[in-house]
């Protein structure tokens, strides 16, 4: 089975339709592509869908007969793609019509009209971006193999209301994000509708589970404190049956030490329940304190004896 991000690489690559997003796309993959010299420009994905589009968007923006070679490895269940240029004429063409400075790359803005700047990110995202399975953890990054563009696609993101985190691992320039509603803003800017929607129903399953452990555990520990005071309650009222008897108390209080003997499971409003007529949660708590006082002070009694 596919990969979270892999998902929504497949879904980002079915939303460039029209010419202006074909070009913004590209341009943010070759940007962001793991080899860009003036010899070669090579990718690599997982993605058969992001091996088709590259094809598809070099050929629609230079030409059918435009040169580009596809291999594929396998490694384990999965299918790696290396996408390389490797003609020196056709790399000049991609540089100069991007105006692309192989040596430090860059972002001429000119190439990405207002409304393909989210064709542009997610271009950038098919080339170096990654994102784990909402399931686990909230977790986006592009790994930017270039600073100046890593400080430009950083700008873009403020602009749109996402700021991203820095970090430079193994040579690259990286961003990361961890909000889970920015991450959504991401997916929708880009284009990946149903990403968002996957993200959104997995945050409101995550709340909904996070609440019910909450209600679980308050009740466990409402329970444990129940269970730890009756089991004091019945250790006083025992005491009070061996050293003083309980036929010398009250009739209330006899009657109190003789349900929580015969109910040592039951909270005080469910005690108060097996009165008649039915005694309220702080009168049976009343009553149980009395107990515990008297059986207090026989304790001391009989240290004195």
């Amino acid at each position: 089975m596919a990969s979270f991000s892999t998902q929504v690489k497949e879904e980002l690559c079915a939303t460039i339709t029209d010419r202006d997003r074909e070009f913004a796309c590209l341009y943010g993959i070759l940007l962001c592509s793991r080899q860009l010299r003036e010899d070669c420009i090579a990718l690599q994905s997982e993605s058969g869908q992001f091996s088709a589009l590259v094809q598809q968007l070099l050929r629609r923006n230079f030409g059918d007969g435009f040169p580009v070679t596809i291999e594929q490895q396998t490694r384990g269940v999965n299918t790696l793609y290396t996408i390389t240029i490797s003609d020196a004429d056709a790399v000049g063409r991609v540089l100069g019509t991007y105006r692309i400075d192989a040596q430090c790359r860059g972002v001429e803005e000119s190439n990405i009209v207002t409304n393909s700047l989210g064709a542009f990110l997610a271009g950038a995202f098919l080339s170096c971006g990654s994102v784990t399975d909402p399931n686990k953890e909230y977790h986006l990054e592009f790994a930017v193999p270039d600073e100046a563009v890593h400080h430009a696609l950083a700008q873009m993101l403020r602009s749109v209301g996402v700021t991203a985190k820095s970090v430079q691992r193994k040579g690259n320039y990286v961003l990361y994000v961890k909000s889970c509603e920015q991450i959504e803003d991401i997916f929708t800017f880009m284009g990946a509708q149903q990403a968002t929607l996957d993200f959104i129903n997995i945050e409101i399953l995550k709340d909904v589970r996070n609440k019910a452990n909450r209600i679980i555990n308050c009740d466990l520990a409402n329970i444990n404190k129940v269970m730890r005071a009756a089991e004091r309650q019945v250790k006083d009222i025992l005491y009070l049956d061996e050293h003083v008897g309980l036929d010398t108390l009250s009739q209330d209080l006899r009657e109190m030490a003789l349900l929580r003997l015969e109910n040592p499971e039951l909270s005080l409003k469910e005690l108060g329940e097996l009165f008649d007529p039915p005694l309220g949660r702080s009168g049976v708590n009343h009553r149980l304190k009395r107990l515990t006082a008297l059986a207090e002070a026989a304790r001391a009694c009989t240290k004195t004896k």
